[in-house]
């Protein structure tokens, strides 16, 4: 009897699967992470089926009609070498139709990717540890009135309006974030949140180092000693110093990839990246 495969578009419940099979990677995804990212675009989450048993998944995330982002690129390891993954993976190009697509990819994948016309453009670091925080008066709680405000400084930083998942991201649970005014201007916002293990800082978007270095202290005064982790683009010096300075060390790192034109982005004030999966 031939096995059925099938691929399906995931609900804000199925995203439960593609965060665990994330968890069981090793990648550690947020305790809330799963509304705030099917709110970005409930459209680009896709399951793998066969026989109707979930055996993969990947996302294929659109921002705007130029550029979009792949992840959660993952077969369940006794279903791989049996194209079911290949099969994933046409399907999610192939729903970006003509946009520009990034991914973070492990590094050992970088030669697969390739044959899909993805170039590579550097490294994103994931550093972790333990940091001693500290609490500022000078920054801002982030809540709703101020979601605008960071949405218009986060869309040249990032390359493409996210308003969708911003405004999800900020009102997950075990999550918080400040944000940095000078007279009446934001220079930087950052968050953190509640992982599986410890916590992740991102986004930590800044004009500059010093700025950058006030609102990681105080968000890593949230973790409360707890383990936390930043992932940080290699070509950015200075968020390297940053998460070296602060006593954290590299345990992990991807490869970020573009097919087609990438986005305008402002590399040097990214001193954290938001999440692997949607970049």
């Amino acid at each position: 009897m031939m096995s059925n495969f099938t691929i399906e578009k995931a609900s804000l419940k199925e995203m439960d699967f593609l965060l665990a099979q994330a968890r069981n990677e090793g990648w550690n995804p947020g305790l809330s992470d799963a509304s705030a990212f099917y709110s970005t675009d409930p459209n680009g989450f896709f399951i793998g089926k066969l026989d109707g048993e979930k055996i993969g998944c990947i996302s294929s995330v659109a921002y705007d009609a130029n550029y979009g982002f792949l992840g959660f690129y993952i077969v369940i390891p006794k279903y791989r070498g049996k194209g079911y993954g290949l099969k994933l993976w046409n399907h999610a190009i192939s729903h970006q139709e003509t946009r520009s697509i990034g991914l973070d990819g492990v590094v050992a994948q970088q030669d697969n990717y390739k044959k899909s016309g993805f170039r590579f453009f550097y490294n994103n670091i994931r550093y972790g540890g333990k940091v001693k925080g500290l609490e500022s008066k000078e920054l801002i709680p982030i809540n709703e009135t101020f979601f605008q405000a960071i949405i218009d400084f986060d869309e040249p930083i990032f390359g493409a309006n996210r308003s969708h998942f911003l405004k999800a991201w900020f009102q997950m649970p075990n999550s918080w974030g400040y944000a940095k005014k000078i007279s009446g201007s934001l220079t930087g916002y950052g968050w953190i949140r509640k992982c599986h293990s410890g916590f992740k800082i991102g986004p930590l978007y800044a004009h500059d180092q010093e700025t950058a270095r006030e609102i990681f202290l105080a968000l890593a005064d949230r973790s409360h000693n707890s383990e936390i982790f930043l992932d940080v683009p290699q070509p950015n010096e200075e968020a390297i110093g940053l998460a070296e300075e602060s006593g954290m060390r590299a345990v992990f790192e991807t490869a970020r990839m573009y097919k087609g034109i990438p986005p305008k982005q402002e590399l040097k004030k990214v001193f954290g990246v938001s999440t692997f999966e949607l970049g």
